[in-house]
């Protein structure tokens, strides 16, 4: 009949898998081999980041404290996103990210940390490991000088290194990296990596006059500089110090911060703000990566971070790091010494447990561990240190599990030493 409706059946199931190839002779191993940059990538140390879903225990560093997080406010937001989803939003979003959720970070940037930007600066990333990858990539060429803290970031190492960077390692001080020992090593070189607001793994702020040392020397020298920021929020002593971004009149510096830190890591976000005379390079770097960030996640960070939840999670994370910090000196100071001296450090989510000479970081590793105690080697981050020593994070475990983990490390302490 003319206009009724034909219903076509549905294909078989079958018509949905591919058949399955008949078996042939065994295959010889394929001959081809990976490049020489994946082969260095492969042996560049990086400390293993522990599985999402398996709980923080003492001593893991980096993890905050992820059973605080505000997750129903989290989840309001997110509800009420997916109730009126625009078309638009289905869509592919923009290579520089959620236009408000760029407005929102340049606004926090400019109020906590005194960088200086507008919001189309502003590069939304899935974590600043990602920023950091992309920063290479738009700067270095391959065979480019780049300097790098010693010790440092190994997650920075990698990136310069996917970018085809030589790197140079510039030794730190009391006060961060050592410019004049850059200028030595490679006065011209292209790049410099540095974190001047809590040094990774050491922890020390990088003075006004140590980073005017270092934007003087990147001026003359047309090099560019990567601040990494990662957890600059948890300041627990006098007012933090401006970011080095926002002393830079001449656009050279790429800060890089992250919301894994102060949020949860799953939530794998983070930000770039980059020159202006950076945005088009880093826009088809993004394109050519890829792409863009989930849009709804951004969205629902956009509202976390207006809504004012943001800010009032820092402050209660700030007391609540500041207290367990606390509580782990405290019960180093009682069942550590002579062991392992451990010190307060005015900011961060971790501190430095120093070995006494003589000390085997990796001996130590593998007793806490088989104590179910998580303790990263300083050794990890490279450089020449006087001292063995531990990273020891705290943010990510309640007080209890600090002075249990203290016990327990104790007792692997006390069984080497015997």
């Amino acid at each position: 009949m003319r206009g009724a409706t034909r219903v076509v059946p549905s294909p078989p199931e079958r018509a949905m898998r591919a058949a399955t190839p008949p078996a042939g002779p065994p295959a010889s191993p394929h001959k081809g081999r990976p490049s020489r940059r994946a082969n260095i990538l492969t042996k560049a140390s990086i400390p293993e980041l522990a599985p999402f879903e398996e709980a923080p225990r003492a001593f893991r560093s980096g993890v905050p404290a992820v059973d605080i997080f505000p997750i129903d406010i989290w989840g309001r937001i997110m509800a009420k996103r997916w109730r009126r989803v625009p078309p638009g939003a289905l869509s592919y979003g923009r290579p520089f990210g959620f236009q408000p959720l760029r407005q929102a970070v340049a606004d926090y940037l400019n109020a906590a940390r005194g960088v200086r930007c507008t919001a189309e600066q502003v590069l939304i990333v899935n974590g600043s490991q990602q920023g950091l990858d992309l920063a290479a990539r738009v700067v270095l060429d391959p065979g480019d000088q780049a300097w790098l803290e010693s010790p440092g970031y190994p997650g920075a190492s990698k990136a310069f290194i996917a970018a085809g960077a030589a790197l140079v390692q510039v030794p730190v001080d009391d006060q961060g990296l050592i410019v004049s020992e850059g200028r030595r090593l490679a006065p011209n070189a292209h790049a410099a990596f540095v974190t001047p607001s809590r040094q990774l793994p050491l922890g020390m702020t990088m003075p006004a006059a140590r980073r005017q040392e270092l934007l003087a020397w990147a001026r003359a020298a047309g090099a560019w500089i990567v601040e990494d920021d990662y957890d600059s929020e948890f300041r627990y002593v006098d007012r933090p110090l401006a970011a080095l971004q926002g002393l830079d009149p001449n656009g050279c510096v790429i800060y890089c911060g992250t919301f894994s830190k102060v949020t949860f890591p799953a939530v794998r976000l983070g930000y770039l703000v980059v020159p202006d005379a950076l945005i088009d390079a880093f826009a088809a770097a993004r394109i050519a990566s890829d792409y863009t960030s989930p849009h709804l996640t951004q969205a629902v960070m956009a509202d976390f971070i207006t809504e004012g939840h943001f800010e009032r999670h820092i402050r209660r994370m700030r007391s609540i790091y500041r207290g367990r910090q606390e509580v782990l000196v405290t019960a180093a100071e009682r069942q550590l010494a002579g062991l392992l001296e451990v010190k307060r450090a005015e900011s961060g989510m971790n501190l430095i447990g120093w070995l006494p000479a003589g000390s085997n970081e990796g001996d130590v590793v593998r007793a806490a561990k088989e104590r179910s105690v998580d303790v990263l080697p300083l050794s990890r981050f490279g450089g020449s240190l006087p001292r063995a020593g531990l990273l020891l994070g705290y943010a990510g475990v309640r007080d209890r599990e600090i002075e249990e983990g203290v016990t327990r490390l104790a007792q692997a302490l006390e069984q080497l030493v015997r």
